[in-house]
């Protein structure tokens, strides 16, 4: 009567996705690549082999929501200090490796320019969703210069692409004017964009003022951006990324409590599923790519494989430990020296650059024919060149990369927790300082006051590492069990009611989020994240 074959691939998906966090979380085992090997395995299964990646479903569904969470949750502040750093990595750094590949494919396999710059531009790309997992033992700033160029780089890959596509299917020929304005309204116009549509949310946002509603224009939102953006023939990529990093900064001031956690809790799960499938579909591609790859032996496929991943490996190393000092000859503002890195600590940074399903999707998309109806050349051998550039690095890179940061010994990163100390600290000496007056505008009596006066007075002694730590009292550890047992309690009645039927489902519902609530404040436990 239906054909479930959909759905039975989504069911497959979720389930791998969760056996795989599983077996990742009780091994310690890195969990992308634990998806990425299980995904190779599974693909050999006769029921797997009917599944495929459809570039439309990674470019349009899971880039923009991926991008957009990123965007959400990156230092705006780290991204501006380092604005020059990340500029160069996210857009020439794209440019020579993919030079540095098409030169590779031209010299060593014998691809044309054209081709050997549709290869470059595919596996230039770092993947953003690979290094916010993979990369997550690194400090801060590192970290966040990674997620930065990230999530802008794919922009300048698919610029790239663009161009040495046209030329290589003969649909246009390369200008450099052409080049030039392509780069232009890619960036101008995917910023304008993203600027657009952050204050279109946040005027839509104000106008409904409930949560559902805001919640909702919180899950469209990086589709509009991304939408809007390839319209004008601009960067989706950058118009999501800033539309995200505005919201990001604007947020705190125009958006509810309840609104941000709703929309917290959806896209942390949303973004955790669509990262893990993302994987282990790239997995389950390999084999497929593999069982159709003609053009050439296996054998020189693999080696192919393995000369392009190191271009791209060897042309970030080289590029990040040359650029720097080509940087400090000319800027020796001493603002600048104090924020430089050791070639031992950047290491991990040239380490880092994981590539991922963004690249897949790109070389996906390759056409099958050129203008003139002529099989696109070697583009079997596209594929299978991208799938190792891709397991190289997560496998080669991503297993390593944890002894890459030891090697590096960077310093005990303090400045996060002094941040947090710092704004506790001021935080409540705010609430203090506007005490008396909301006490007055309310009509609250003295002993009230003295109350949470000193609610906040004991929160401020308890910021910073004291937070860390002090240790409940024992009674307080007494009073917490007790409160927790009649939490608990109340639950089982509030359930006895509904199955006696004395209440209805949706009463239990309502006095269950509460009862959750306050369980979650007596234990100390994060809400929805």
């Amino acid at each position: 009567m239906y054909d479930i074959t959909g759905l039975a691939v989504l069911v497959f998906c979720g389930v791998a996705v969760v056996l795989a966090e599983i077996v990742a979380k009780r091994t310690g085992f890195n969990g992308p690549v634990l998806l990425i090997v299980g995904g190779v395995a599974l693909g050999f299964l006769p029921f797997t082999s009917t599944i495929r990646v459809p570039p439309e479903l990674v470019v349009l569904l899971f880039l923009p929501a991926l991008l957009y969470w990123e965007a959400l949750t990156v230092s705006l502040r780290e991204i501006r200090n380092d604005l020059r750093t990340l500029v160069l990595s996210s857009v020439f750094l794209v440019i020579a490796t993919a030079a540095a590949v098409a030169a590779t494919a031209h010299l060593l396999l014998g691809l044309s320019w054209p081709v050997g710059f549709v290869l470059g531009a595919i596996v230039a790309p770092t993947d953003a969703t690979a290094v916010a997992a993979v990369a997550r033992g690194l400090p801060r700033r590192p970290l966040t210069m990674l997620r930065a160029e990230s999530l802008v780089n794919d922009g300048t890959a698919l610029v790239v692409f663009g161009l040495a596509l046209g030329v290589a299917t003969g649909a246009e020929p390369f200008r450099v004017l052409g080049a030039l304005e392509g780069f232009a309204v890619s960036y101008l116009g995917g910023i304008v964009v993203g600027l657009v549509v952050a204050w279109l949310a946040i005027v839509v946002r104000r106008l409904a003022r409930d949560p559902l509603v805001e919640s909702t224009v919180s899950v469209l939102t990086p589709f509009v951006a991304f939408l809007l953006a390839e319209e004008i023939d601009a960067s989706g990529v950058l118009g999501v990324v800033v539309c995200g990093l505005a919201l990001g900064r604007v947020g705190p001031r125009s958006i509810g409590a309840r609104t941000r956690v709703q929309a917290h809790a959806f896209w942390r799960i949303t973004t955790f599923l669509l990262n893990a499938t993302l994987f282990l579909l790239v997995g389950l591609e390999l084999p497929v790519a593999v069982a159709g790859f003609s053009s050439r032996t296996l054998g020189v496929g693999v080696l192919a494989a393995l000369l392009v991943a190191a271009a791209v490996i060897l042309t970030r190393l080289v590029w990040l430990n040359v650029v720097p000092y080509l940087i400090r000859a000319v800027d020796r503002r001493a603002s600048q020296r104090a924020r430089r890195m050791s070639a031992r600590q950047r290491l991990p940074l040239a380490w880092s650059g994981f590539r991922g399903a963004v690249s897949l999707a790109i070389a996906l998309a390759v056409p099958l024919t050129t203008v003139d109806g002529a099989p696109f050349p070697e583009r079997d051998l596209l594929l299978v060149v991208t799938f190792g550039v891709i397991l190289v690095t997560l496998l080669v890179q991503g297993l390593t990369l944890p002894a890459v940061i030891r090697f590096a010994r960077y310093a005990p990163d303090v400045a996060a927790d002094e941040e947090m100390a710092l704004a506790h600290t001021r935080t409540i000496d705010g609430a203090l300082a506007i005490l008396p007056r909301a006490a007055a505008d309310h009509g609250a009596s003295d002993a009230l006051v003295d109350q949470l006066r000193a609610e906040h007075e004991s929160r401020r002694r308890r910021t910073g590492a004291v937070v860390e730590e002090e240790r409940r009292r024992a009674d307080d550890d007494v009073e917490t069990a007790i409160r927790l047992a009649l939490v608990r309690e109340r639950r089982r009645v509030l359930v006895q009611l509904r199955d006696d039927g004395l209440i209805d489902d949706e009463v239990v519902l309502r006095v269950q989020a509460e009862l959750d609530n306050e369980e979650l404040g007596l234990t100390g436990a994060p809400g929805p994240e």
